[in-house]
């Protein structure tokens, strides 16, 4: 999977849950890919799904992705930036954890996802 077809999931699906099950399983299909692949799945622009919150999300991955294989970030995901931060999870315990732990291109973006909760997709 893309990031193009994560992005034309999104838009598709209103519920969250089912959202985040689209995430993760680009991550662990991501996760298998050979590494001289992996950039192709993100180079290109996804669609916006009319959510900037999930439009600032697929681009903090793009570029956080982007850093573990030290390339620059595509150029398309520069523009997705939240003016006011999102944190997915409602529990303050878990808003705390984001807080301290997110990596850093999602901070960029104003998401605010712990980096445990990547790795465990």
């Amino acid at each position: 999977m893309t990031m193009t077809d994560l992005a034309e999931h999104l838009c598709r699906q209103q519920e969250e849950k089912v959202r985040w099950k689209h995430v993760w399983e680009f991550l662990e299909e991501y996760r298998w890919e050979p590494a001289d692949k992996k950039p192709e799945l993100f180079r290109d622009e996804p669609s916006r799904c009319g959510n900037d919150q999930w439009d600032a999300l697929l681009a903090a991955l793009a570029e956080h992705l982007a850093a573990q294989l030290d390339l620059a970030p595509p150029e398309w995901s520069r523009s997705r930036i939240l003016d006011t931060p999102w944190f997915p999870s409602s529990l303050r315990s878990k808003r705390m954890e984001a807080l301290v732990w997110a990596p850093a291109a999602f901070r960029k973006h104003g998401v605010y996802l712990a980096a445990r909760d990547l790795e465990a997709a």
